[in-house]
């Protein structure tokens, strides 16, 4: 293969399959071969071939590049942004309108009511059991089963999730109402003098509704807000095993509230740090009370209830719907619960009143509003990163698209509009989900129908549930945790795969348990953006050697046939450029490449030095030997005299300093003459980072090392446009779109020796 070559930026360079651009002859003759090798091949391997001069930025910008010219108005472009039809708006704020229309009845609407029916037989018995892990009655918890969804098949994008009460949430809710309403606020004196105070549990349970209602309306303005802002890419702050772990803590903290049911001993309910610690101490101190009765009737239900999952899961292809083995369990402990008087008999707790009808629509207590603001937040993006996980995975596998922003106005509005009629609030669930959509169900009229089953009960046959043991509902809840808990398997795959992850899904399990959900999650949070930071702070460090036959520039300690290219350093670091790594990457950048501009310097000086002492002692020993050929006596000399005498000698001294110091400059300081800063990697850049690469280049200029920059992006460009980067001794021909470009230039003008001096 054969090419022209000129100077500077006039060189060209000849590219096909094996781009072979270097000077050194040994190359070209690899070279040679390998493009006989793939010419041979051509007819299987792909080819390209271009010939161009060599680039830098100076002349892409005058004769390549030209910006177009934007004529129109800021006025014009502001309008242009916000031009939309009010057709579009509607559509967009009522999804429903786009499919309902044009909705396929003969299809869809079979499937729908199957599955509209199979999840309100799971909905019911969730509701409830849901109701009590927010420390709420259990009629609540159909409250929060009918309004939310009802609202959702109206305002939301996806087809498939089941909204409504979900563990989790309920768990976090809890905690606030138990924190703001605990117990000991509302005992009350008794009328003996011998006996103890008593708890005033209506009291109790009304400011804890008030509590929730308050939280879920604050919890609706926050996701409106942030929909209508168009924050919807806030869900992804919470990376997947940040909330795999999240969600395996809250499972424990569930399991540990819900063992008092299943045993049926009384403790008072904790909140706050290490409370699942005190939780579970609480339980063993009294475990010496248990009801025997409500233990047997509770290990029934879950054995029972894990059997029927595991035929669901086992046969979930042979059979036409999930077997309901949560709505069986309801029934029939229901039903053995009144035939054989339990709570009367034998002191099994049971769910109690159950009002018949909806409740009123009421102003919540907002004056607990200051209390809540931060558990506010955390229950909000919680629920909206759960909910929007669940509905991308449907919508990936059915082919449709959702939402982001919309789908937290809708779930902004579910909680806002439903918590005037007295809920708390709700995401979706991860089982019910899978039960609606792997019954078939098509649109959120299955949804629709779900809700409408949960108003029957509510509205008609709510008090056949009230002696419904609360073990029952333990079990339940229990059970449905299986799935969560399957998340320790994470762990091993995590430690092959990613330990920064792992090290992610430990922190959010361990403080999420240990100190609670709410400060847990803000731990996890944090510690994931300092993974970030680390990240920044730790990137991988290489220098690049030229791959024979190729354009191709990699690693020289990974790969063997990459070689260096004599007298130049291409140093790729993967992180961009900031303050917080700038000092870093310089330091880093020394140290690969071996050149450290002032132990050059000093090395310089040094040899100046030296230079001058070799030159001084030549000329001591030149003056003595005259001084014997010729006899010359020494004479004391007056001060005026001699001053005169080094007057006349010091322009010589100068001259002779000044030469020698020229002569050491024309001397190479090291073997490396230019140093090339790869920024692909590179995605920004602030001030910081721009003054530590100034510095850096006029450090290496004083040493005679040229430093140019390649590969970086045009968006990176325009950001040292604004920072002013090219002033001074820097200019744009330092830099170049390639690291060939660069490696070129660098190898055809090399670097004027001292010219900073």
């Amino acid at each position: 293969m054969t090419r022209n070559r000129q100077k500077g930026r006039s060189s060209t360079l000849e590219r096909d399959v094996s781009l072979n651009m270097s000077n050194q002859e040994e190359e070209e003759e690899e070279g040679e071969e390998e493009g006989a090798a793939a010419r041979e091949d051509a007819n299987t391997q792909l080819m390209y071939k271009i010939e161009r001069p060599v680039y830098d930025e100076a002349v892409i910008r005058s004769q390549l590049l030209h910006r177009k010219e934007n004529s129109s108005t800021f006025r014009q472009r502001l309008a242009q942004r916000f031009r939309c039809s009010a057709k579009a708006a509607v559509l967009s704020f009522l999804p429903i309108l786009t499919w309902l229309p044009a909705y396929p009845v003969k299809q869809y609407l079979f499937q729908d009511v199957v599955s509209g029916l199979s999840t309100g037989v799971v909905q019911l018995p969730q509701g409830l059991a849901y109701a009590m892990l927010a420390a709420m009655p259990p009629v609540y918890g159909l409250y929060s089963s009918f309004y939310p969804v009802l609202l959702y098949t109206f305002f939301g994008t996806s087809r498939h999730i089941s909204v409504g009460t979900f563990a989790v949430i309920s768990l976090m809710i809890g905690g606030v109402v138990v924190r703001e309403a605990p117990d000991s606020m509302f005992y009350m004196p008794a009328n003996g003098s011998n006996m103890s105070a008593v708890l005033d549990v209506e009291a109790r349970d009304a400011r804890r509704v008030q509590v929730a209602v308050v939280l879920t309306t604050l919890v609706g303005i926050i996701q409106i807000v942030f929909g209508l802002l168009r924050f919807g890419f806030v869900a992804i702050y919470l990376t997947e095993p940040l909330v795999r772990g999240f969600t395996t803590a809250a499972a424990v903290h569930v399991v540990v509230s819900q063992l008092k049911y299943l045993l049926g001993v009384k403790t008072q309910r904790f909140s706050g740090p290490l409370s699942a610690i005190y939780s579970v101490k609480a339980v063993l101190s009294d475990i010496t009370s248990t009801n025997i009765s409500t233990l047997i009737l509770g290990l029934v239900c879950i054995v029972f209830l894990y059997i029927i999952k595991d035929l669901n899961e086992r046969f979930k292809k042979k059979l036409p719907i999930p077997i309901p083995g949560e709505i069986i369990v309801v029934i029939v402990s229901t039903g053995v619960s009144y035939g054989m008087s339990l709570s009367d008999n034998y002191k099994v707790d049971v769910v109690g009143k159950i009002p018949t009808g909806l409740l009123p629509p009421a102003v919540p207590e907002f004056s607990l509003l200051p209390n809540l603001v931060t558990d506010s937040f955390a229950v909000a993006i919680v629920g909206f990163s759960m909910g929007i996980s669940l509905a991308k995975t449907f919508a990936l596998k059915h082919n449709y698209s959702v939402d982001g922003n919309q789908e937290l106005i809708a779930f902004g509005l579910c909680n806002f509009i439903s918590s005037f009629f007295q809920t708390f609030a709700i995401t979706c669930s991860m089982s019910r989900s899978l039960v609606q959509e792997s019954t078939g169900g098509k649109t959120q009229i299955a949804g629709l129908l779900s809700s409408l089953m949960v108003l029957l009960v509510v509205v008609a046959i709510g008090f056949v549930f009230q002696p419904l043991p609360q073990t029952a509902l333990a079990a339940i809840i229990m059970v449905n945790l299986l799935g969560m808990f399957k998340q320790f398997r994470d762990m091993p795959t995590l430690w092959r795969t990613s330990k920064i992850e792992l090290a992610i899904w430990l922190v959010a399990f361990t403080a999420s348990v240990l100190l609670g959900l709410d400060y847990g999650l803000l731990v996890a949070i944090t510690f994931a953006i300092l993974t970030v930071i680390y990240r920044t702070q730790s990137p991988k460090n290489a220098i690049l050697g030229h791959v024979p036959g190729t354009g191709l520039y990699c690693d020289v300690d990974e790969y063997e046939e990459a070689a260096e290219c004599e007298g130049i350093k291409i140093f790729h670091s993967n992180s961009s450029i900031y303050f917080a790594n700038s000092d870093l990457y310089v330091n880093t950048l020394k140290e690969k490449t071996g050149v450290n501009p002032e132990h050059l310097e000093a090395a310089r000086k040094a040899r100046i030095k030296r230079k001058q002492k070799a030159n001084s002692n030549q000329k001591l020993l030149m003056i003595r030997v005259d001084d014997k050929k010729q006899g010359v006596t020494h004479e004391v000399l007056s001060y005026n005299h001699t001053a005169e005498e080094q007057s006349d000698r010091r322009p010589a001294d100068r001259h002779s300093k000044s030469d020698s110091e020229e002569a050491v400059c024309l001397e190479p300081l090291c073997p490396v003459h230019s140093i090339i800063l790869d920024w692909t990697p590179a995605n920004f850049i602030d001030s910081v980072g721009a003054k530590a690469i100034k510095q850096v280049i006029k450090e290496y200029a004083a040493v005679d090392v040229r430093v140019v920059i390649a590969g970086c992006s045009r968006t990176l460009l325009s950001e040292l446009d604004t920072l002013q980067f090219f002033t001074g001794f820097l200019s744009p021909e330092m830099m170049f779109p390639t690291v060939h470009d660069a490696v070129l230039h660098c190898q055809h003008s090399p670097p004027t020796r001292c010219y900073n001096q």
